[in-house]
C-alpha cells in the first residue's frame, strides 16, 4: 500500500449512475420498516431490500389510483379466494 495517495483529480458523487427512469435519493424510514424489508429480502434468498421497497411503492401508487368501488371488489375477491 502506498504511503500517500493523490486525490487532487478525484471527483465526488455516485460511482454508478442511476439507470434511466430511476432517481437516486436519500430517504429516512423507520427502523421497524427497514428491519421488515431487510427480513423479507433475506427470506426471499437475498433480494435487494431497496427493490422490495420500490415494488411496494409501485403497488401502492397503482392501487391509490384505483377507484374505491374497484378496490372494495378486489379486496372482497381476494378474501373470498383465501377463505374458500
Amino acid at each position: 500500500m502506498k504511503q500517500e495517495y493523490d486525490f487532487s483529480k478525484a471527483k465526488r458523487g455516485a460511482v454508478i449512475k442511476a439507470p434511466p427512469g430511476r432517481t437516486r435519493i436519500t430517504i429516512r424510514l423507520d427502523n421497524g420498516v427497514m428491519a421488515w424489508f431487510r427480513e423479507q429480502a433475506h427470506a426471499s434468498g437475498g433480494a435487494s431490500y431497496q427493490n422490495l421497497i420500490n415494488e411496494a411503492l409501485v403497488q401502492h401508487v397503482a392501487t391509490a389510483k384505483e377507484p374505491l368501488e374497484s378496490t372494495l371488489r378486489r379486496v372482497i375477491r381476494e378474501e373470498l379466494h383465501t377463505s374458500g
